[in-house]
């Protein structure tokens, strides 16, 4: 399996819209490398600004590019990318409706040595409730590299979610993303497991295992965790009658919780969430924290089994 890492996607992505679509321009907080924008910085250094360690400039600097009609592509961690600029990003792009595209690498527990500090874990939760925002987390290389693609084409704010470690890249290449349109990765029949980001491959592991227990799993990858894809979430449901959710985020906030409250209004379900709970990272391997902190398929299939156990 070819490993990669997914803000390598996003740097492929940002560097193929440079070349097709002259209104796309990029801005990063001084971490271009970090971001893999040095190859759009190099082709295009007329729509390329580095605007230095000024997170909450570049997003004010971004909203303004769009009344001239740009597409910014906004690039910093995303510690950086949703805390540290809040406020800026409510006011001049949520509430305002601009076209802003925030991206944010580093994401997660899997930043691992940089440690707590720069681990975000609640980002999706603090972007999913902002009014309109658009929510993205893709689980491979290929897959944040269409997504970078695809949102350079839809009209209103995203949030765009990657990582930094090298992942198993196994989604099809040069695939046609679809914003909020849910992927069955596999079908089963016991119990419904929705993944997002890294987790998702943690899913089709524990699929496997699951199998040879004699557990029929299905598997459905939940790219787009705002807007929720619904209907592919309640017709597995109906068939599985129990879920189980996987994601790098903290418990609260996170893709568990939008489809808990899915489910809570649609179709009351035995629910498990494999995410982390109420707790900070530390500085670690990034495999050897997720291990430590119950982000696998070991965790996976435990909550499978108790989900069943409690239809």
């Amino acid at each position: 399996m070819e490993m990669k890492d997914t803000r390598s996607g996003f740097g492929a992505g940002l560097t193929e819209l440079g070349q097709t679509n002259e209104n796309v321009v990029a801005l990063c907080a001084d971490l271009t490398g970090s971001l893999k924008m040095g190859d759009f910085a190099t082709k295009h250094p007329d729509r390329f600004f580095q605007v230095g360690i000024a997170e909450a400039n570049m997003i004010g600097m971004a909203a303004g590019l769009t009344v001239g009609g740009k597409i910014p592509f906004t690039g910093t961690f995303a510690n950086f990318s949703t805390a540290r600029v809040y406020d800026q990003i409510r006011q001049t792009i949520s509430y305002s409706e601009k076209n802003v595209k925030i991206c944010a690498s580093h994401a997660g527990l899997t930043l691992g040595e940089d440690g707590a500090t720069h681990q975000t874990l609640e980002d999706i939760g603090m972007m999913k409730m902002l009014p309109g925002m658009v929510v993205i987390n893709p689980c491979d290389y290929n897959q944040t590299k269409a997504a970078t693609i695809a949102i350079a084409d839809y009209v209103g704010p995203v949030y765009l979610r990657f990582g930094r470690p090298k992942v198993p890249n196994f989604t099809p290449k040069n695939q046609d993303f679809k914003i909020g349109k849910a992927l069955h990765l596999e079908e089963g029949t016991d119990v419904s497991i929705f993944a997002t980001g890294h987790l998702v491959w943690q899913a089709l592991e524990a699929q496997i295992e699951l199998k040879k227990q004699g557990i029929s799993a299905e598997v459905i990858n939940i790219h787009t965790i705002k807007p929720l894809d619904n209907n592919a979430i309640l017709e597995s449901v109906k068939k599985t009658k129990c879920v189980v959710t996987a994601e790098e985020h903290q418990m609260n906030g996170g893709l568990g919780d939008s489809i808990a409250q899915l489910l809570s209004r649609e179709l009351p379900t035995p629910l498990e969430m494999v995410a982390m709970n109420d707790s900070f990272g530390e500085s670690g391997p990034p495999m050897k924290l997720m291990e430590k902190y119950g982000l696998t398929s070991k965790e996976i299939i435990q909550s499978a089994k108790k989900a069943i156990s409690r239809k």
